[in-house]
């Protein structure tokens, strides 16, 4: 599993001109699930998503989480995340996990996160989905599981 997050002072997501979620300040999470990704990585990325110290303390130092800061977490399924890059000029997704496979584990993850953290959002899985977001800093992490 790849979480991209994003510290942000606002972010949403639509699909077909509609508003589906946003958030103000906080992190915006794309999320890569990978075929061999379950129950361990999910609880281990919702901890960490919760508790990674990318906010300013009172000295300006990135040492408070999103839920010391009381910000909002807007998760968003990316499957391009794991796709393999590492030849040629053109993405191969045959490293990501199967449709059914990914809304399984990126449902999971969400709800783990909510039972975790009032102020939670999400965006559609296998949704066309337009992201805009306001980045903080910028400050921009890849975690992996």
């Amino acid at each position: 599993m790849k979480a991209l997050i994003q510290r942000v002072t606002r972010a949403q997501v639509t699909v077909d001109n509609a508003n589906i979620g946003a958030i103000d300040q906080g992190l915006l999470v794309l999320v890569g699930i990978d075929p061999d990704d379950g129950a361990p990585n999910i609880e281990k990325m919702a901890h960490r998503l919760l508790n990674y110290r990318v906010f300013a303390d009172a000295d300006g130092r990135m040492n408070l989480n999103v839920q010391q800061i009381g910000g909002g977490v807007l998760l968003v399924p990316q499957f391009t995340l794991s796709a393999d890059t590492r030849k040629g000029l053109r993405p191969s997704f045959t490293s990501a996990a199967t449709p059914e496979h990914g809304v399984t584990v990126f449902s999971s993850l969400v709800a783990a996160v909510k039972q975790r953290h009032p102020w939670v959002e999400t965006g559609q899985f296998g949704a066309n989905m337009q992201v805009s977001l306001t980045n903080d800093g910028p400050v921009t992490f890849l975690l992996e599981h």
